[in-house]
Formats: structure tokens, sequence, C-alpha cells
């Protein structure tokens, strides 16, 4: 599948690099396709869903394409090879659940099973015998059934253990009962199971649903019973259709159909992130609401470096807050607000630039020693501006390359995947720059407030030292994780709680600008102290030097100077009076 070789792909270096995008696949998905008459794939769609819930099938419309016209399978199967089923036999997105014995004839959402043609026309494909259509009607099954927990644990599992499909024993997997495959003993080859999707009653627990395509005559019809309740478990359902029939009729489907969970069109494994979205709503609404008051209040004695703070807390509100909402959109109305997802990931990104610029501004000591950056602050926008560029340049590409999958040819494909990498490699080396920067400025700012004996500016500095060494200690404990999680056959991780990845990166933000908020929060005497130390405005060539005097030097030397003053009018005055007396 391609979308499942994109996501395998990148999945690593996104988790390594926060950039982790959950899945945007829309709960009312639009079907609009083919059917092609073929035992060698199916075509399938996956949801999860939080039982009782449903698949409703009822508004999809099968229509016999191919009314009063030969079946050729040549000339089809080469078209199909050709094509490679780039765009219109999808069911819908699709996102896991890649066999390795599989053959993937194209297609997101197409399982390959035996060779489709015999080259050597021995006669074992009898397909190639028979021009005409059947004088007997043929079927379209449609399967619905529940994935194990362990299927979902690990990187999927064969179908053919579900009770769908058989394996020949040769490592490939046949979907249809045809010819060959009754030969081979995978089916009976009764009426009843002929040119249809094999399926076996002792291990199949799903549902069954199948229509009927006649021989001969336009068909339009809907499935009888369409809409499948699940009261079961709750978990990864697999909806397969499939027309096996070797001289059977091609048949278009178009239409609409539904996933839905008892609480909402959501997917059951996103759900645990709408909670968590409007959480973090809320708990930005609150800090940027104290920090503004705090700010009001103190409107005499705020320093620059408070703006940049809160200007943060409010970038990160919004990020969250339409993030919140793409989710209460999907989950009321079953599709995806574009604008709001694609806001979010712009706020995000904005977020993450100028974090990064805000923590370099701190670690200068700006606001604290210096009352201005000079040529600093010109770099450090500069490398911002370039930063939010790529980062979003990257995101919105990988967002576009897994959600539009369906409407890219495959140089295409291969194309964005390209640039993703590239701009991938290049933000890695700008957070690198960042944090190289922090570090250093970090170091050279506690160094001069050591010499300085400035102790007290001193353990502020110390303080954020160690909030930003944790934090990016726990960064790269989880990104490890999570690269392990998804690499490995076995997820430590179930699948309702993926969301948790992408999670706990938020906290971790949040805890280290909620952290800097406070070490940095408006005060009556935040100017005071902040200038207590100001240093002249300093140019690119000069960081830490400064020939500035502290308060108290200032006044020991104004006290030193009236007292010898002192001094020489005494001895002055004494020289006077001898005089006098001598006189």
């Amino acid at each position: 599948m391609r979308t499942s070789l994109w996501k395998s792909a990148l999945s690593p270096v996104l988790l390594l690099l926060s950039a982790k995008i959950p899945s945007v696949e829309s709960e009312i998905r639009t079907f609009h396709g083919e059917l092609e008459a073929a035992s060698n794939y199916i075509h399938f769609s996956e949801g999860y869903l939080v039982t009782p819930g449903y698949v409703d099938l009822t508004k999809l419309t099968f229509t016999t394409s191919d009314e009063d016209s030969e079946y050729d399978y040549h000339e089809r199967a080469d078209d199909d090879y050709e094509s490679n089923f780039d765009a219109d036999d999808m069911l819908g997105e699709d996102d896991t659940t890649s066999d390795k014995d599989e053959s993937e004839e194209g297609g997101d959402n197409d399982r390959g099973g035996e060779d489709e043609v015999d080259e050597e026309g021995d006669g074992g494909d009898l397909r190639l015998l028979d021009t005409k259509f059947s004088g007997t009607s043929t079927f379209i099954d449609v399967v619905l059934f529940h994935e194990p927990k362990s299927c979902s644990d690990s990187n999927g599992c064969l179908w053919t253990g579900l009770g769908v499909g058989k394996d020949d024993g040769e490592g490939n997997l046949r979907w249809c009962c045809s010819d060959d495959a009754i030969e081979l003993g995978l089916c009976d080859g009764s009426e009843d199971h002929k040119g249809r999707l094999i399926i076996d009653p002792k291990t199949f627990k799903g549902e069954h649903r199948f229509l009927t395509v006649p021989a001969s005559g336009k068909l339009e019809e809907t499935i009888k019973y369409g809409k499948i309740d699940e009261k079961g478990e709750t978990g990864k359902y697999v909806l397969v259709m499939a027309n096996c029939s070797e001289k059977g009729r091609n048949v278009k489907v178009d239409g609409k159909y539904e996933w839905k969970s008892k609480h909402g069109y959501l997917p059951g494994n996103l759900f645990g992130e709408l909670y968590f979205f409007v959480t973090l709503t809320v708990i930005y609404f609150l800090t940027f609401l104290w920090y503004s008051i705090s700010m009001k209040c103190n409107e005499d004695s705020i320093i620059p470096i408070q703006q940049w703070i809160l200007l943060t807390i409010f970038i990160g509100l919004l990020e969250v807050f339409f993030k919140g909402g793409d989710f209460f959109v999907w989950n009321e109305d079953g599709v995806r607000l574009w604008f709001a997802m694609y806001t979010g990931i712009i706020l995000g990104v904005s977020k993450r630039a100028i974090s990064r610029c805000l923590i370099v501004m701190v670690s200068l000591g700006w606001g604290v020693i210096r009352d201005t950056l000079g040529e600093q602050m010109k770099k450090i926008i500069a490398l911002g501006f370039i930063y939010f560029g790529c980062s979003t340049a990257r995101d919105i590409m990988t967002v576009f390359g897994i959600t539009e999958n369906q409407l890219l040819s495959i140089d295409q494909e291969e194309e964005i995947f390209d640039l993703v990498t590239i701009l991938t490699f290049v933000v890695a080396a700008m957070d690198v720059t960042f944090y190289m920067w922090i570090l250093d400025s970090l170091n050279g700012t506690m160094q001069y407030l050591e010499n300085m004996s400035q102790n007290m500016k001193l353990q502020r500095y110390l303080r954020l030292r160690c909030i930003l060494l944790f934090s990016i200690l726990f960064a790269v404990v989880w990104a490890v994780f999570g690269i392990v999680d998804n690499l490995m056959d076995g997820h430590m991780m179930e699948v309702s709680n993926e969301w948790l990845v992408s999670a706990v990166w938020e906290l971790n933000y949040l805890i280290v600008l909620i952290a800097v908020a406070w070490l940095w929060k408006p005060d009556p005497k935040a100017k005071e102290y902040a200038y207590v130390m100001e240093l002249p405005t300093l140019g690119g060539d000069v960081e830490f030097e400064t020939n500035a005097d502290t308060i108290e030097d200032t006044d020991d030397a104004e006290t030193d100077d009236k007292d010898d003053f002192k001094d020489e009018s005494e001895n002055d005055d004494g020289l006077k009076i001898d005089d006098a007396v001598n006189a």
C-alpha cells in the first residue's frame, strides 16, 4: 500500500523531530471507483470503532459498467497493470495492515493474490478461453470483520487466520474461489462458493452481505440491509468488497459510506485526543489570562521579553483551539474541516519557531543583564523565519502526501517524498543550531553572572538550565521509545493509545513554556531588577564584555571620593590655623 509505505518511511524521522501528524481519514468516506471482475485482488477499507457502532453502506450505488460489451480479460489485465489503480479503485484511505506474503496490485485498498494471467497458456486459467459473460448471475461479496488485538498490536496479521481467503501453501494468498483455487482444494467449488470470496465459516466471525449481478441487463442497486451494526469488541474493523467471478461483469460503485462509533464519527482511537486538546485549550487560556492580567497590572514595569512570552502563549492557545475544533467538527459531521486542520498545523509551526527564538533571547540574558540584543536580535529573527518556512512546507507536504495519495501519480508522490526528506534534514540542522546557540549563550550568561556575584539572577538561570536539560533528556528518551515502538513487530502501546505519542510532546513543550513564564512573570520591580546591571547597547562583535559598573560599585566609588575630599579639606583647614597662630 502506498500510504502505508509512505508512513513507514517517514514515521521514525517525524517522531524524532516532533512532527508526527495524525491520519486525516474522514469517517464519512467517498467511494468512486470500479469493482472489476477478477479473482486476484480485493478492495478493502479499515476503521476503528468504539462499540456499539455501525458501518452504513446503504448510500452506495452499484451500477454495471459494461452493458452489452464483451469481456476481454487480457486487455483489462494489461490496463490494470499499467494504471496501477492510482485513483478510482479506492474505498477510502487505508492506514495500516500490510503482509509480507501479499502481492499488492496497486491502490491503497487492493490486496493481490495469485498471478493475474497464466503466461504459458496451459489452461490453468479458464478466463482466457471465454470472452462472453456467463449465462448465470454473479455476486459481489461484502464482509466486515474485527481484527483481534494481537493484530493491532503488531504490524498486521494474515486475514486467512480470521476466515477470509486461503494460503495456497507456497506463500500466495487466494482471495477468491476460482478454478485453480478449487483444483488446489482451497474451496469446494459448489455453486454457492465458486466465483465468490473464500470465507471459512469455522473461523469467520464477521458480517457477510452480497449483491446479485445479473448476467445481462442494467444493474443499479444498493445493498439490502447495508447498515451493519457492531455490538461486539471495540477495535479495528476491516470492510472487504470483492467481485470474484471469473466471467462476471464490472460494477461501478458511487456514493458515501459511514463509520460511526458510539461517541460520534471520530475514529475511536483518536477520541481521547479530542479531550486532550480541550484540556490543553483550558490550560492555555488560563495561562494566557493570568499572564495578560499580570502584565496589565504592572504595565509600567513591563520588559520586552515578557511581550514575547505572552505572544507565544497566545499562539499556543490558538493552535490547540483549532486542533480541538477540527476534532470536534470531525466527530459531529464525519468529515474534517480542512481550514481548521491546516491552520492548526501552521500555528503549531509558528509556536515552535517563536519559542525557539524566545529561549535564545532568554539565554542571551535579555531582560536580565542587557537591555538590548543589538545585531543578535536580527540574527535570531532571521533564523526563526527560515525555520518557520522550511518546517511549514515540510508538514503541509507530509499531510498532503498522506491525505491526497489517491490524486497523485507515482512520480509526483516520489517528488513530494524527496522534498519532504530534504526539508526534514534542513529543519533538523536548524534545530541543532538553535540548541547549540541556546546552550552556549546560557553558559556564557551564567558565567558572567557568577563573575559579577549576581547570585539571585544566577539562581534563576540555574533553574532555567535544569528545566531545559530535563526537557531535552525526556524528549530524547521519548523519541527513542516512539521509534522503537513504531519499528517493532509487537507494539508496546495499544492502538487506542497511540495518540499519546504526540500528546506527550505537547505536554513537554507546555511545561517548559509555563516554567519560563513563571521565571519571567510580571512584577512591579521587574524593570528595576532587570536593569540593575544595565549594559550599553552591544554590537555584533561584543557579547559579554562590559565596562558598566554596578550600582553598589558606583556608590562605593563616590563614597571613597567624598572621604578623600573631606580629608584634604581638613588638612587644608589645619594648615590655615597653624599659619594664623604663627603669625
